[in-house]
């Protein structure tokens, strides 16, 4: 599902990815767990597509068989748009718009029919519990029901993989204990894989792998 190999970044002289290889299989939850400043969310960047490795002529990066490393920028964009999702700590949520148009963006820039994407957003923001909440804008919401939204959001595009950078790291205990048992959920109904920037011990350990870095390496599978 997932291959990287030899995966360095460099910011000026300081290096934040020392060469890290991993592997991911669809279907699996990880987490990448380690000390801040570890590297974490910048591979999380790269594995996702939203940032390159300093080296991308002598690293490789496959997501369901495709070397995004490869990639012109228009192609990546749609590549992205199609085969990947993002949840982050901070919801990014446009304001301006309700729970339901916030979750069509992303299917609205793929070019998908308009009915069909409310239908299917409205479909998916029921199964995340919140079909009271559909006309709410962020602001009317609270702070688990905005995540859910942003969960939706990622889940539109119906893709393979879901990068979490930390998901609940915003959220009460009780909300965050709701968001992780839902991407188990939505592994199990959806076969979708989940990678997983936390420092959310209780999550980290609910995984199927941890993936610790240190200094800009992975020391522990």
């Amino acid at each position: 599902m997932i291959t990287a190999k030899n995966i360095h970044k460099f910011y000026g002289d300081l290096e934040v990815l020392k060469g890290v290889d991993v592997h991911i299989n669809q279907g699996e939850i990880v987490a990448i767990v380690g000390p801040s400043g570890a590297g974490k969310t910048t591979l999380l960047q790269i594995l996702g597509t939203l940032d390159t490795p300093t080296n991308s002529n002598d690293a490789t990066l496959i997501l369901n068989e495709q070397n995004v490393l490869q990639l012109k920028d228009k192609s990546l964009s749609k590549f992205r748009n199609k085969h990947i999702g993002f949840i982050f700590q901070f919801h990014q949520l446009l304001p301006e718009f309700t729970a339901l148009e916030n979750v069509c963006i992303p299917a609205f820039i793929a070019n998908k029919p308009k009915k069909q994407v409310e239908q299917e957003a409205t479909k998916i923001l029921a199964f995340l519990g919140l079909s009271d909440r559909i006309d709410h804008k962020p602001s009317e919401l609270s702070g688990g029901e905005q995540q859910r939204v942003a969960v939706a959001r990622a889940l539109i595009n119906k893709p393979l993989v879901i990068f979490a950078d930390e998901p609940s790291g915003n959220l009460d205990s009780a909300s965050a204990k709701n968001l992780h048992e839902l991407f188990f959920k939505l592994r199990d109904e959806f076969n979708q894989t989940f990678v997983i920037v936390t420092h959310n011990n209780e999550l980290a350990n609910m995984t199927d792998r941890k993936l610790e870095m240190r200094d800009g390496k992975i020391v522990k599978q």
